[in-house]
């Protein structure tokens, strides 16, 4: 039986590239360098919480980079979604998870206008090299993400 205080909310991240460099931003709350993202809304499927949680967080327009093949068939009876790089579940606190889709982007421009909420200390846009020389305020899970998002996406 599930427990009814507990939630497993879905949420997007965006890794979002532009000229060979990802940009991330130092988290609000817990200090330490994340992608682009949040929860999914109602009536939203999970490629169009993406693009547009980028759109709210760094007014960026993204493309969504697909890493795996998209079905071309069906059309008439089915919508085939970009299929997320990497899913993972984490833990947010004593009751709530997020079960999260990881997407990588490409944007044609790296002038990054914040929202109105959930304003960050800092963003960056990191190369390569600086990912892998940035030694503190980083997971190993979201260094991976970005790296593999630079290997993968060519703008």
């Amino acid at each position: 039986m599930p427990h009814i205080n507990y939630a497993v909310d879905l949420t997007v991240e965006v890794f979002v590239v532009y000229e060979n460099k990802v940009l991330l931003r130092k988290h609000d709350k817990y200090g330490i360098w994340l992608s682009v993202g949040g929860h999914i809304e109602p009536n939203e499927d999970p490629n169009q919480a993406a693009v547009r949680e980028v759109k709210e967080e760094v007014g960026l327009t993204v493309e969504l980079i697909p890493t795996t093949d998209i079905l071309n068939i069906e059309l008439d009876k089915y919508k085939h979604l970009i299929a997320p790089a990497f899913i993972n579940r984490h833990h947010i606190n004593d009751v709530h998870d997020h079960a999260t889709m990881v997407y990588f982007a490409k944007t044609d421009s790296d002038k990054v206008k914040q929202g109105d909420r959930e304003i960050s200390e800092d963003w960056k846009w990191f190369t390569l090299e600086e990912l892998e020389a940035l030694s503190e305020g980083i997971t190993e899970t979201v260094r991976h993400y970005a790296k593999t998002a630079l290997k993968t996406v060519k703008n």
